[in-house]
C-alpha cells in the first residue's frame, strides 16, 4: 500500500542540530559582531600597496544560480603565438579578516562553509562572504590574480601571482552559460547584449577544452556524478529534488581552478615554501574497480593506473551514457575522500589520483574554505618577502583539522540530503525504484535510487543469499522514511 501523506518537518532546525552534533559552531561567537561592525564601517577599498589596477578588464564570474559567495572571476586573452593568457582573480579575504582576529579564529575552527540544501552555514558572516569580500557584480575589490598561459596542446606555463584591483563586469550562472556554449539555448541576456563578453567566454571555453583534453591524456578521470538540491515551497517545505549536472560552463571553471591551484602549488614548491596541499591517494579498493570493469567487459591492470581507468570510463560513457553517472558514483566511492596534508620543501606530494596532477592545493575559494585563506596568507607573505605566517607544525595541525571538519561537513550534508529526501519521498512509500549499491560496511548496505537521486539503507540485505558490493544494480522498494533520524529504508 502506498502512502500519500505529506510530512511537515522543520528542516532548518534539523540542519542546525546536525551542525552542532558534528562539532560545528553554527552561530558566530561573542565579539565577532563587533569586528564585523568595524569592517562594515569602512566599505571602501582597503589599502593594497603595489596592486595593479585591472578594473578595466572584462572580468566575469560563473557559479551556481543561487551562489552569493563569489570567490573568483576570470579573464582571457588570445596571444599572437597561439597561446591563451588566463587570469583568475581570487577574492582577498585576508585583507578584511586578518590572522588572529575572532572572525579568523572562528573560520579556522569551522574550516568550511556547509551547504545543507535548506540553509547555508557560512564559515564567515554572510555580510562578508556574500558582501564585502565577495567579488560581486559592479563592485571594486582587492584580489590576488593567478596568471598562466595555456598552449594549443593544453600545457600550462608561465605561472605568476600578484595583487590587483578588479571589478566583476558580469555575474553569470552555470546552467544558462553551459546551455549556450553547448548550443542548446540562446545566450543569457547579459551575454547576448555584449558581443565582447560573448567572445571572451568563447575564448575561455576554448582554453578550458584543451586543458581538460591534456589532463585526460595524463589520466584525469572523466567522472559525471550528479549533485542534487531540494525544490522548496513558499512555506520552506521540501516538495521535490532536482539534479545538478555538469556542462561546458562547469567544466570551464573546474579546469581554470585546477590550473590556478596547480600554478600556486608550483610557485610554493619552487620557492621552497611549506604549504597545505590537497591530495587523493591511490585507491585502496583498486581490486574492486578491476572487478567492476571486468563485469562490463574491460580488463584493467592489476596495479592502480588512472590512465587505464579513464580510458575505460570514456568507453563506457560512449557505450552507455544513461548509466554513466552510476559508474562514476561507484568509482568515486571506491577512490575514497581527499585530504589535506603538509607538503614540505623538496618533499614529493602523493598527488591527486582523480585529477591526474601531482601539484595541487586549494587557493581559489577563500570565502568558503579556510585552507584557501591559509594559502592566500602564505602567498602574500612570499610576494612581500615577509616572514611566513605559519610554522610547519601549525600547517600540519591545521591540515589534519581541515580534513576532519571537511569529513564532518560531508556527514552534515549527506544527513540533510537524507532528511530532505525522507520528506519528499514519504508520499511514495510502497513504490519500487532502480538503484545502485554505494556502500557496504558493518553498519549495513547502502543504495542510491536513480530517480530521484537519493541514498538509503537496504534493510533486508543480511538475509541468506543476499550478498552485495559497491556497484551492484538492483530494484528496491521504499518501505519507510524517518526525517527526524534521516532514515530512508528500502527492501530488495
Amino acid at each position: 500500500m502506498h502512502s500519500t501523506k505529506t510530512l511537515h518537518f522543520d528542516l532548518v532546525a534539523a540542519a542546525h542540530a546536525e551542525m552542532l552534533a558534528e562539532g560545528f559552531q553554527p552561530d558566530f561567537p561573542a565579539g565577532t559582531d563587533t569586528e564585523l561592525a568595524a569592517i562594515k564601517a569602512h566599505p571602501e577599498l582597503p589599502a593594497a600597496p603595489g596592486a595593479q589596477d585591472l578594473r578595466k578588464l572584462l572580468w566575469s564570474s560563473i557559479d551556481n544560480d543561487t551562489s552569493k559567495d563569489l570567490d573568483q572571476i576570470e579573464w582571457a586573452e588570445q596571444l599572437p603565438d597561439g597561446r591563451i593568457r588566463v587570469l583568475i582573480g581570487v577574492a582577498d579575504v585576508d585583507v578584511r579578516v586578518p590572522k588572529g582576529t575572532l572572525l579568523d579564529q572562528h573560520a579556522q575552527s569551522e574550516t568550511t562553509s556547509v551547504y545543507t540544501g535548506v540553509k547555508v552555514f557560512p564559515m564567515l558572516p554572510a555580510d562578508l562572504s556574500e558582501g564585502i569580500t565577495s567579488l560581486n557584480e559592479n563592485e571594486d575589490r582587492v584580489a590576488d590574480v593567478v596568471e598562466f598561459m595555456v598552449d594549443p596542446t593544453g600545457c600550462v606555463s608561465g605561472g605568476t601571482v600578484y595583487r590587483a584591483l578588479v571589478r566583476n563586469r558580469a555575474q553569470l550562472a552555470y546552467n544558462s552559460v553551459g546551455a549556450w556554449l553547448e548550443g542548446r539555448s540562446p545566450a543569457p541576456a547579459k551575454v547576448a547584449a555584449n558581443a565582447d563578453l560573448a567572445a571572451q567566454l568563447k575564448l575561455q571555453d576554448k582554453a578550458a577544452q584543451v586543458l581538460v583534453g591534456c589532463r585526460f591524456q595524463h589520466g584525469a578521470l572523466d567522472l559525471e556524478t550528479i549533485e542534487t538540491q531540494p525544490l522548496m515551497s513558499a512555506d520552506d517545505q521540501a516538495v521535490g529534488i532536482t539534479s545538478l549536472e555538469k556542462n561546458r560552463a562547469t567544466s570551464l571553471i573546474e579546469e581554470f581552478m585546477v590550473a590556478a591551484n596547480g600554478t600556486v602549488a608550483r610557485i610554493f614548491e619552487a620557492a621552497g615554501i611549506p604549504s597545505i596541499w590537497r591530495i587523493v591517494r591511490t585507491p585502496k579498493r583498486w581490486d574492486r574497480m578491476v572487478e567492476v570493469a571486468s563485469g562490463l567487459g574491460t580488463k584493467l591492470p592489476e596495479q592502480p593506473d588512472s590512465k587505464a581507468l579513464n580510458d575505460f570510463l570514456l568507453a563506457q560513457k560512449q557505450k552507455d551514457p544513461d548509466h554513466f553517472p552510476d559508474l562514476s558514483l561507484t568509482v568515486v566511492k571506491l577512490m575514497g575522500p581527499g585530504e589535506y596534508v603538509l607538503v614540505k620543501p623538496n618533499e614529493p606530494s602523493p598527488g591527486h589520483f582523480g585529477l591526474a596532477v601531482r601539484d595541487y592545493l586549494h587557493s581559489t575559494a577563500p570565502n568558503r574554505r579556510f585552507p584557501d585563506i591559509i594559502t592566500q596568507r602564505i602567498m602574500k607573505a612570499h610576494l612581500a618577502k615577509a616572514d611566513q605566517p605559519y610554522s610547519e607544525g601549525d600547517l600540519s595541525a591545521m591540515a589534519q583539522h581541515c580534513t576532519q571538519m571537511e569529513d564532518a561537513a560531508r556527514k552534515v550534508e549527506r544527513s540533510m540530503q537524507k532528511r530532505i529526501a525522507a520528506v519528499v519521498l514519504h508520499p511514495r512509500i510502497g513504490q519500487s525504484f532502480p538503484a545502485i549499491v554505494t556502500g557496504v560496511s558493518q553498519s549495513g548496505t547502502f543504495v542510491r535510487v536513480l530517480n530521484p537521486h537519493v541514498e538509503g539503507m537496504l534493510v533486508n540485505a543480511g538475509k541468506p543469499g543476499s550478498k552485495f558490493d559497491v556497484g551492484d544494480k538492483l530494484t528496491v522498494k521504499l518501505v519507510n522514511t524517518d526525517p527526524q533520524k534521516g532514515f530512508i529504508d528500502f527492501a530488495v
